[in-house]
């Protein structure tokens, strides 16, 4: 399981460590990294390596993820400079309405407004039952439980050896963001409990299971293409709303299979704000200083460098899960042979090659429209994987560029008689 970093701490040896722009179709010829150097020299150069070997630029990069960061150090603040709006809207309140606000208005928060007692904890859990336990992560132990009016809810209760200021300032972060947000696709607040030595925070209850489960065979059943490129897209519009749409930037800083929760319709919604921060804003700060946090495989190199964090690590992390979602396969895969154990680097290069083909999650169909759809959805992927973050499309432009993806896939099959009851029976039919 990927292991998770903050600041200079080391990883130990047990499973997942919390330690703590835009696209336009490209040619295969300029399918290289070359488009990554041109780009970032209009914004202000790369670093020499990367100018001096495009490849060698590209593999280091998607390599860089998986090693600490060198032990300095942040560097200072860059002076601000003028973003034009960075946001796509013009100066001014931010506004959590419109296709991806949920419509939290001028409340200083639509949900978690509730404190919880611990006997309305107790009872819920039915004083946390084993038989109600449904995972069990770096911050602690999920429960299932109800509330008295029936409301099924996901109760995360923090591992008790772990109450110290790390924990407890990822338990503040996570409550403090999730009440600022309201997103169809991101995981509900209902409130929280401190008290004595107990971290407790109650959220919404998805019953499906993690999207990691589905790519792995949940309950025997693997996901078809059209529910990975629908689930793709719930996933770029609930980023979309933190970086756009709430009343100033969120960074998620840890966008991961594991952390998308699926519905009983396999619609995504976003979990876990534990890494979660506020970004550099409208006042003309292109990125914030600060400690690294993510999870191994989906880290932005550029970030675990310079330790500069912009909405565009977001993006990068979601260039990762795009290639997850094609292929199947886990970010880190210690067990296969050397070159294909970092899964973005193997399948870039493959990419690159021609052989994109052999990417492809073997439980998916190789038809006309899958190898068009996986062809897209690379082009994109291997834009937000780009080593530097001038060169990678916003969330936005992901959404929209997955829409087309979407469409484009079903069409095809929509006209052909022969795939319209195999497009009825994956629900593309009526989307």
């Amino acid at each position: 399981m990927p292991r998770r970093f903050s600041g200079d701490q080391k990883p130990h040896s047990a499973a997942e460590k919390r330690i703590s722009g835009d696209r336009r179709p490209i040619s295969a010829a300029a399918r290289t990294p070359e488009r990554w150097n041109a780009a970032a020299s209009q914004a202000g150069g790369n670093p020499p390596e990367c100018r001096r070997s495009p490849a060698i630029s590209f593999l280091r990069s998607i390599g860089s993820c998986f090693t600490n960061p060198e032990p300095h150090s942040p560097p200072a603040r860059s002076p601000p400079t003028p973003l034009g709006g960075a946001h796509g809207s013009s100066p001014g309140k931010r506004s959590g309405m419109g296709i991806y606000g949920g419509g939290c208005g001028d409340s200083p928060r639509c949900f978690g407004s509730s404190s919880f007692t611990m006997a309305e904890i107790l009872k819920a859990t039915k004083s946390f039952s084993p038989a109600l336990k449904i995972g069990q992560g770096g911050f602690g132990t999920v429960y299932k439980g109800t509330l008295d009016d029936g409301t099924l809810v996901a109760i995360k209760r923090a591992k008790k050896s772990m109450y110290d200021s790390c924990v407890n300032g990822e338990f503040q972060s996570e409550i403090k963001i999730m009440a600022r947000v309201e997103h169809q696709n991101l995981v509900r607040l209902y409130g929280y409990l401190e008290y004595g030595d107990e971290r407790i925070i109650v959220v919404e209850y998805v019953p499906n299971g993690t999207l990691r489960e589905h790519l792995d065979g949940f309950n025997g059943n693997y996901l078809d293409l059209a529910a990975r490129l629908d689930i793709a897209i719930d996933v770029a519009h609930a980023v979309t709303y933190l970086h756009m749409y709430t009343d100033h930037p969120i960074i998620h800083r840890d966008i991961k299979a594991s952390n998308i929760l699926l519905t009983e319709t396999l619609r995504a919604k976003v979990a876990d704000f534990g890494f979660a921060r506020l970004g550099a804003g409208e006042t003309g700060e292109t990125h914030v200083v600060t400690q690294i946090k993510g999870t191994a495989g989906y880290l932005d190199p550029e970030y675990l460098k310079t330790y500069q964090l912009t909405e565009k690590s977001d993006v990068f992390s979601f260039g990762v899960l795009l290639v997850e979602l094609i292929s199947g396969r886990r970010p880190i895969e210690p067990k296969r042979e050397f070159k294909e154990r970092i899964t973005a680097k193997w399948a870039m290069k493959k990419f690159t090659e021609g052989d994109m083909i052999d990417t492809l999650d073997p439980n998916l169909p190789t038809n006309q429209a899958t190898y068009l759809a996986l062809e897209n959805v690379f082009e994109l992927a291997f834009e937000c994987l780009a080593p530097t973050r001038q060169s990678r499309p916003s969330m936005r432009r992901c959404a929209e560029i997955l829409w087309n993806i979407r469409k484009d896939y079903r069409d095809p099959l929509l006209s052909d008689p022969q795939l319209k009851t195999t497009a009825a029976g994956s629900g593309i039919v009526d989307q």
